[in-house]
C-alpha cells in the first residue's frame, strides 16, 4: 500500500456534480430511461468523487444500495451529485443523489434515485492506495460520516445495510 496524501479533505473538497440530458437512445420499451443508464451515471459520478478524494483512480467495490424513486424520461436533465461520506485506509463510502427536471423548463425538480457505493483507491500497479482522512465540517456531514461508519461495521459482520430489515430488503 502506498503512502497517504498528507492533507485531510472535507466532503466538499471531493463532491462531484454531473449533469446529462437524457435522449431517446437512453429509453426502454416503456419510454423511460433504462435503469442501467442511470446506474452508469451514478457509478461515474461516485468514481470521480472517490478519485478526487484519494488523488488517484478509485474502483467500484460494491453497490451497497440503489433505489429508483421515480421514472426518468427522454428530455429530462439528470443531475447526479456524489460525495464521500467516509474514508478508511484505502476505501471510501460514497453517497449519490439523482434528480431530474425538464431540460427546457423551469419547474419541479424530482429526486429519482439514490445510491450508496464503496470504492477502493488504487495506485499505478493496481494496488490499494491509502486515502486521506475525511474531515466532515457540518452537522449533516458528521451524521453522514457516522451512518457510513455504521454501514461499514454491518458490512464487516455480514449484516444487511439497513438494520431495520434483517432480510436486506428496503420498504416500498
Amino acid at each position: 500500500m502506498t503512502t497517504p496524501p498528507a492533507v485531510p479533505r472535507t466532503p466538499t473538497d471531493s463532491a462531484v456534480t454531473l449533469a446529462h440530458i437524457m435522449s431517446e437512445h437512453d429509453t426502454n420499451l416503456y419510454g423511460t430511461v433504462h435503469g442501467g443508464v442511470v446506474m452508469k451515471l451514478i457509478d461515474d459520478a461516485a468514481a470521480a468523487a472517490a478519485g478526487r478524494h484519494a488523488g488517484v483512480p478509485a474502483v467500484t467495490v460494491s453497490v451497497e444500495e440503489m433505489s429508483f424513486l421515480a421514472p426518468v424520461r427522454a428530455g429530462d436533465l439528470l443531475t447526479v451529485r456524489a460525495r464521500v461520506d467516509h474514508a478508511g485506509r484505502s476505501s471510501m463510502d460514497v453517497s449519490v443523489v439523482v434528480t431530474a427536471e425538464r431540460w427546457n423548463l423551469t419547474g419541479p425538480v424530482t429526486r429519482v434515485a439514490t445510491a450508496q457505493l464503496v470504492f477502493v483507491a488504487v495506485d499505478a500497479d493496481g494496488q490499494p492506495h491509502r486515502v486521506p482522512a475525511l474531515l466532515p465540517q457540518s452537522a449533516v456531514e458528521q451524521r453522514r460520516e457516522r451512518l457510513a461508519r455504521e454501514r461499514r461495521v454491518r458490512r464487516a459482520k455480514g449484516l444487511p445495510a439497513d438494520p431495520a430489515d434483517p432480510a436486506g430488503r428496503r420498504p416500498e
